[in-house]
C-alpha cells in the first residue's frame, strides 16, 4: 500500500506591485502630476498614451484621492529609489543594547573593579547597563550592602552614564539601570 505524499509544495508567490501601473489603473479619470507643470485631470487612456510616448510608465501615486493622483516615471527606478530610502532610514535607527552585570552582596573590591572596567566599556560603546545584586538564600538580610554596592557603582560611572532607575528590590534581585551619556 502506498503512503500519501504529505510534503507541502512551496509555491513562490509573485509579489504584487505596491502601486498600480499603466493598464492596471481602472478608474476613468486621473490627476496627472508632471514636473514643471500644473496638475491636470485627464482620462486614464490619454495619460497612458502620454506615458507611452515618453517611454515611461503611468504610476498611481495616491489611489485614495479623487480623482487618483498619477505620475509619469520609470517604475523600476522609482521602486529602486524607494527601497534605497527605506534602507537608509533603517540604518539610521539606533538599536538599544542592554548589557547586564551581576554582583553578589559580598562582592569584594577586586571583583568590583573588574566589573567596573566592563561597565565603563559597555557605556562608552553606547549600550544601556543593567547592574543587579543577586541575593541567594539567606543573603537577603544584606539588602543594605547590595544598595551601597550599586550606589558606589553609579558614583564610579558618573562621567560615563546617567542613572535611569535607582536601586530597587525586585524579588531576589536589586536592580539599577544606567543609560550611556550622549557624546
Amino acid at each position: 500500500m502506498r503512503r500519501p505524499n504529505n510534503r507541502r509544495k512551496f509555491v513562490k508567490r509573485q509579489e504584487e506591485d505596491p502601486h498600480r501601473i499603466n493598464e492596471k489603473i481602472l478608474v476613468r479619470e486621473v490627476r496627472l502630476v508632471m514636473e514643471g507643470q500644473e496638475p491636470q485631470v485627464m482620462s486614464t487612456d490619454a495619460a497612458i498614451k502620454l506615458a507611452d510616448e515618453e517611454g515611461l510608465d503611468l504610476v498611481e501615486i495616491s489611489p485614495k484621492a479623487v480623482p487618483p493622483v498619477c505620475k509619469i516615471l520609470d517604475y523600476k527606478k522609482f521602486l529602486y529609489n524607494q527601497k534605497r530610502k527605506q534602507k537608509e532610514l533603517k540604518a539610521k535607527q539606533s538599536k538599544v543594547v542592554l548589557k547586564e552585570i551581576r554582583f553578589g552582596p559580598n562582592t569584594d573590591d577586586h571583583d568590583f573593579d573588574f566589573k567596573l572596567v566592563h561597565a565603563k566599556k559597555f557605556l562608552t560603546d553606547g549600550s544601556k547597563l543593567k547592574a543587579y545584586v543577586f541575593f541567594r538564600g539567606r543573603t537577603i538580610v544584606f539588602k543594605d550592602r547590595g544598595e551601597i554596592l550599586l550606589l558606589k557603582l553609579a558614583q564610579e560611572l558618573e562621567e560615563y552614564g546617567v542613572v535611569e532607575q535607582m536601586p530597587k528590590l525586585e524579588g531576589k534581585r536589586m536592580i539599577m539601570l544606567i543609560n550611556p551619556k550622549k557624546n
